[in-house]
């Protein structure tokens, strides 16, 4: 079997696997409606890109489908980007803003549109003889590449911000999810950068069967990619919990305060925080595991915004650290009582508000440098 052969299997695997998965995703009853469709339109236009190695067996693309289906890529960062929203944003919808994300596609197909669209049969021929020489080539390869590394920074920046508030929100804030997208992102720059790689090296090297060994490793690594993004998605539906896009970090807060916070602090501060620590000590709301500083906030019958600068800006503690440092002090009051021995590391961890083991055990060596277990064995010993 010869390397375009092994392309066009590899190809045909990535098409059948994205198509299968894509049409799951359409008609899968779920909340996550838009999430689903936009990461299976984007998993379609990978299958639609890469089945340039094997159509051609089955049909005859007429020119011009085939050159739009050559500019179909322009719109896949934008839709990895929109399913970064929807993923972590409630609130977000589809709208028609949103179809200025199609402005590099639609300013690529203008541009061939003289030259090539226009043009008879025999001149979009003459185009594809002599494709990488063609100027409208270059600009859009070059429209692509800026594309793809402004939504990549772009992604970036939506992760830390949503990160941030979520940590400053909710007590079981989970930066799992978080770490999914990360990690997409960074599979996304190594996919890009082999792929910058590979036209860096068609425009310098018409050697094809190097070619084609290039072309085999990144759709090979395209196939890992899908396998991997269809897992994720299918063994974790708790990453589609989401925040609400209207919440701001609380250092946004304070910057458009009318009265510098520095000029707050003082007795009504300190009153603040007295009341807040002991109404945490004395009706211990952190052992809702769902607690939300909007909870907290129409506890203490204070503005959210109030407790969350409190919380946030004040005691210097994302309100995620400050709830989870009150249920870590309960865990270890139980780990050291004699009379609870019959407790297992398990109940102690629902019993104090964290919902996962995992979380649990990251917090308590976090505030005990010890995990819950040796923590036990030592107070047992003294």
């Amino acid at each position: 079997m010869d390397n375009y052969a092994i392309l066009s299997v590899i190809s045909f695997m990535i098409v059948f696997i994205s198509s299968l998965f894509s049409i799951f995703l359409f008609t899968v009853k779920t909340e996550n409606k838009t999430s689903n469709r936009l990461i299976a339109a984007f998993l379609i236009i990978i299958a639609i890109d890469i089945s340039s190695f094997f159509y051609h067996i089955f049909i005859d693309m007429p020119m011009v489908l085939e050159m739009l289906r050559m500019d179909l890529p322009l719109l896949s960062s934008p839709l990895e980007y929109l399913f970064v929203l929807s993923v972590i944003y409630s609130d977000f919808k589809i709208k028609r803003i949103h179809l200025l994300h199609a402005i590099p596609f639609l300013v690529s197909t203008l541009v061939f549109m003289p030259r090539f669209y226009l043009s008879n049969t025999e001149a979009r021929n003459s185009f594809f003889e002599t494709y990488l020489d063609n100027p409208e080539v270059l600009f859009s390869i070059i429209i692509g590449h800026i594309q793809v590394i402004i939504y990549i920074v772009a992604i970036f920046i939506v992760l830390k911000k949503s990160k941030k508030v979520m940590l400053e929100n909710f007590s079981n804030a989970t930066t799992a999810k978080h770490k999914w997208l990360f990690q997409l992102n960074i599979i996304s720059i190594i996919l890009f950068a082999f792929s910058t790689g590979k036209t860096i090296f068609k425009f310098i090297n018409d050697d094809f069967d190097t070619v084609n060994i290039v072309r085999i490793i990144m759709a090979f690594l395209v196939l890992c990619f899908i396998c991997w993004l269809i897992l994720k998605v299918l063994y974790h539906p708790e990453f589609f919990r989401r925040i609400d896009s209207k919440l701001k970090p609380v250092e946004n807060i304070i910057a458009k305060e009318e009265i510098p916070i520095e000029h707050k602090e003082g007795e009504e501060v300190k009153q603040q925080i007295q009341r807040l620590r002991a109404h945490m000590l004395d009706q211990k709301p952190y052992l809702n595991p769902t607690l939300t500083i909007q909870n907290l906030a129409d506890d203490l019958q204070l503005p959210v915004r109030e407790v969350s600068i409190l919380i946030n800006h004040h005691l210097n503690q994302h309100f995620f650290d400050f709830v989870n440092e009150y249920r870590i002090q309960h865990a270890k009051d139980i780990l050291q009582n004699p009379t609870k021995k019959q407790f297992t590391i398990l109940e102690i961890l629902y019993e104090v508000g964290f919902n996962s083991k995992s979380s649990f055990n990251t917090a308590f060596k976090k505030y005990a440098n010890v995990t819950p277990t040796e923590y036990r064995k030592k107070t047992n010993h003294v």
